[in-house]
C-alpha cells in the first residue's frame, strides 16, 4: 500500500515544480499539500474505503484549485501592470481537474449504486467542460438505466450544452424503451421535440424566411400596436408598398403555409407521443394534465380538436375518480357557474363524500376570493357575481347529508360554516340532529356541539345562566359517561374550561371525573384528566386545595403514572424553590409511585437527582442501592450518568 502511495505521489512532483517555480504556492505550502495528499491517500488504499473518504478528497482538491486560480489571477494581473506577456498555461493548470475526475472515477467504481455521487461527477464536468461528460454518460446509464432522472440529464446535455438534437432524441427514446412507466420521461420528451422545433422556426424567422412562433404570446399584437402608434416612422415603407404590394401578399401568403407546417407538424408531435404514454400508462391520470398544460401553452393547429379529444379520453378513463372532477372544475374556475355544473354532474356520476368534500372546498375557496380573504392568483373571475357562493355551499351540505355522504369532517365543516356566518341557532340545531344520528359517537362533533351551546349560554341573559349552565352540565354528563377519558379528551378540557369559574359546576364535574378515572383508570402517558384538574385548582386555589386534590385521585384504584409524574414535577418545583413540604411531598409522591412502578428507571432517577440536589448523601445512597436492588443492576440504569 505504501508503494502505491508513494507513486502516486511521485507523480506530482511536475504539478508541484510548476507551482513553486510559477510562484503560486510557497515551498511550505506544498509540504503542506503533499502532507494531506498523502493522508487522503493512504484513506483511499485501506480495505474498505468509505465513500466520505473520497468526498473529502475531493472537497480538499476543489478548494485547493479555486486558490491556485486566484492566485494566478493575482499574478497575471502583476504580470500585465509589468507590460510582460499573458501567463502562458502549463501542467500545473490542468492536473487539479484531472486529479479530481481521476477520485470520481474511482469513487464511482467502488460506489457504483450511489445515483447521487454519478450526479455530482457529472456536474463537475459539465461545469469544468473537461472532455469526458459523454463517458461519463454512457458509463452512468450502464449501471443505472431504470433511472429515469439519469436519461433525462443526458439528454438535457446533449440537447443544451452539446447542441446535438439527433443524440438527445435517441438518448430520450432509448429511456422510454427502458423506462416505459416514467411520466417525467414522456413529458419531458414531447417538451424536447416542441422546443426543437420551435428553435427551428426560430431559426427562419431570423433568417427572414418565416415569422411567429409556436409559443403562444401576445408579441405580434403589441408590435402591430406600436406600430399603428408610429406610422410617421414607416412612411418611406410606406411609399414602396404601392408598388410591392402583390409580391408581400405572395409572401405573406408563403409564410402562412410554412407556419401552418410548422404548427401541424408540432401537432403531429403532440399526437404521437401522447398516444405512446397513454399507451404505457392507461391509468395514469397525472400524465395527461400534463400534457393538456403543455398544449394550451403552445400554438398548434386545430389544438382545440386535440384538446377536446384527451378531454373526452380522460371522461372516459376517470369519470369515477373524484380528481379528475376536482381538476376538471379548476381548469374552469374562472367561469364560476360552469364549474359548479360540472362538480354538480360530477356528484351524479360519483356520490361520495370525497367528492362532496371537494366540490364544497371549491365553493370555500370561492367565498374566500370574493371576501378577500385568500389569494386565488387568478383563478377566479370577478365579474362572475350570478351565483351566491355561500347559500350554494350550505345547499351541498344539505345534499350530502341526504344523500348518506355526511362524514365526521364534512359535519364539522357544515357546524363551523354557520357558526362563521354568526347563525348560532341553525347552528345549535343542525349539531343536535347530527348527535343524535349516525355520528352520536363522534368526539368532535360533540366537541362542536358543546361550543356551540356554550356560546349561546354567553349571549344570553343572566337570569337564566344557572339553568343554562345546568343544562350544558348535563349535556357533558350524558356523553363523557358513554365514552372513555381517553377518548373523551377534548371534551374533558373543553369543560374544565368552560366551568373554571363556575364553583358549583366545576365541583359536579370532579365528581364526574372521579367516576369515570375509577371505571377507565388513569392514563400512564400523554394526556391525563386528573392532572389537568389539578393544574386548574393549584392555579384558583392554591397548593393545599390542589394537594388535597392529587390525593383523592392518588386514592383511586388505578390514578396512573402521568398524575405521580404530574404531582412530583410540581412538589419538586415547590421544594426548589423553598417550600419546607414541598421535599416532603415530593418523597412521599415517589414512594407512592415506585410502589406501583417500581420498574420504571426514569422514577429512580428522578428520585435520585432529587436527593443529591435537596437530600443528603446518606438519602441519597438509600435511593441508589434500592434502585440496584429493584432493578437488578439493569445495564440502562447503571450507564445513566444520573445514577
Amino acid at each position: 500500500m505504501a508503494d502505491v502511495v508513494q507513486y502516486r505521489l511521485e507523480r506530482m512532483v511536475h504539478e508541484l515544480d510548476d507551482l513553486e517555480r510559477r510562484g503560486l504556492f510557497t515551498r511550505q505550502e506544498i509540504a503542506q499539500i503533499v502532507k494531506q495528499r498523502r493522508k487522503f491517500e493512504y484513506r483511499l488504499k485501506r480495505p474498505s474505503p468509505l465513500k466520505q473518504d473520497y468526498l473529502s478528497y475531493i472537497d480538499y482538491e476543489k478548494r485547493l484549485d479555486e486558490l491556485r486560480l486566484l492566485r494566478r489571477k493575482a499574478a497575471a494581473r502583476e504580470m500585465r501592470k509589468k507590460g510582460n506577456r499573458k501567463m502562458k498555461k502549463s501542467v500545473s493548470d490542468f492536473a487539479g481537474v484531472s486529479r479530481i475526475v481521476e477520485i470520481y472515477r474511482l469513487a464511482t467504481n467502488r460506489f457504483k449504486g450511489d445515483v447521487e455521487l454519478w450526479l455530482a461527477y457529472l456536474e463537475f464536468c459539465r461545469e469544468r467542460r473537461n472532455g469526458r461528460m459523454k463517458k461519463v454518460l454512457a458509463d452512468v446509464i450502464r449501471f443505472h438505466p431504470k433511472v429515469p432522472g439519469i436519461w433525462i440529464y443526458a439528454a438535457a446535455w446533449e440537447f443544451d450544452q452539446n447542441l446535438n438534437a439527433a443524440a438527445a432524441r435517441a438518448l430520450m427514446q432509448s429511456g422510454l424503451r427502458a423506462c416505459p412507466t416514467s411520466e417525467d420521461l414522456w413529458v419531458e420528451y414531447l417538451r424536447m421535440e416542441l422546443t426543437y422545433l420551435n428553435k427551428l422556426k426560430a431559426r427562419k424567422v431570423i433568417l427572414g424566411e418565416d415569422k411567429g412562433t409556436l409559443s403562444r404570446d401576445h408579441g405580434d399584437t403589441d408590435e402591430k400596436q406600436w406600430r399603428d402608434e408610429n406610422k410617421e416612422l414607416f412612411m418611406t415603407l410606406e411609399d414602396k408598398r404601392e408598388n410591392n404590394e402583390e409580391a408581400l401578399d405572395v409572401q405573406t401568403e408563403e409564410s402562412e403555409e410554412k407556419l401552418d407546417l410548422f404548427r401541424e407538424h408540432g401537432l403531429s408531435i403532440l399526437r404521437t407521443v401522447y398516444s405512446g404514454a397513454v399507451e404505457a400508462l392507461p391509468c395514469n391520470f397525472n400524465i395527461r394534465t400534463r400534457f393538456i398544460e403543455i398544449l394550451e401553452a403552445t400554438d398548434l393547429a386545430h389544438s382545440e380538436e386535440m384538446r377536446k379529444e384527451i378531454l373526452d379520453e380522460m371522461k372516459r378513463d376517470f369519470s369515477k375518480a373524484p380528481e379528475y372532477w376536482e381538476w376538471l372544475a379548476r381548469l374552469n374556475s374562472k367561469r364560476t357557474e360552469e364549474a359548479i355544473q360540472i362538480y354538480e354532474e360530477a356528484i351524479k356520476v360519483v356520490p361520495s363524500a370525497m367528492m362532496f368534500t371537494l366540490y364544497i372546498r371549491f365553493l370555500r375557496d370561492v367565498i374566500g376570493h370574493r371576501t378577500g380573504e385568500t389569494q386565488s392568483s387568478g383563478l377566479f373571475s370577478d365579474s362572475d357575481s350570478t351565483v351566491d357562493p355561500i347559500s350554494h355551499a350550505l345547499m351541498v351540505y344539505e345534499r350530502a347529508e341526504s344523500m348518506g355522504c355526511i362524514t365526521e369532517d364534512l359535519a364539522c365543516q357544515h357546524i363551523s360554516f354557520f357558526m362563521e356566518l354568526g347563525r348560532l341557532e341553525e347552528a345549535r340545531k343542525l349539531a343536535e340532529k347530527l348527535c343524535r344520528g349516525k355520528l352520536a359517537d363522534s368526539v368532535d362533533v360533540w366537541v362542536l356541539r358543546l361550543s356551540v351551546e356554550m356560546r349561546c349560554v354567553t349571549n344570553r341573559s343572566g337570569s337564566s345562566s344557572k339553568l343554562d349552565l345546568l343544562s350544558v352540565y348535563e349535556l357533558i354528563k350524558t356523553v363523557v359517561t358513554r365514552m372513555a377519558v381517553s377518548e373523551a379528551e377534548s371534551l374533558w378540557i373543553l369543560a374544565l374550561k368552560f366551568f373554571s369559574n363556575q364553583r358549583h359546576c366545576f365541583d359536579k364535574l370532579v365528581e364526574l371525573s372521579l367516576v369515570s378515572l375509577t371505571k377507565d383508570g388513569g392514563s400512564d402517558d400523554g394526556f391525563s384528566l386528573s392532572s389537568a384538574i389539578v393544574n386548574y385548582v393549584l392555579q384558583k386555589d392554591g397548593i393545599k386545595s390542589a394537594r388535597a386534590m392529587y390525593k383523592r385521585f392518588l386514592a383511586l384504584p388505578h390514578p396512573g403514572r402521568a398524575i405521580y409524574k404530574s404531582c412530583i414535577d410540581l412538589e419538586s418545583n415547590l421544594a426548589s424553590a423553598g417550600d419546607r413540604d414541598g421535599l416532603v411531598e415530593a418523597r412521599k409522591s415517589y414512594e407512592s409511585a415506585l410502589a406501583t412502578y417500581d420498574q420504571d428507571v426514569s422514577l429512580w432517577q428522578g428520585y435520585y437527582s432529587l436527593e443529591i440536589k435537596m437530600g443528603t448523601s446518606e438519602t441519597a445512597n438509600a435511593v441508589y442501592w434500592r434502585a440496584r436492588k429493584s432493578l437488578k443492576d439493569n445495564v440502562s440504569l447503571l450507564s445513566s450518568p444520573n445514577l
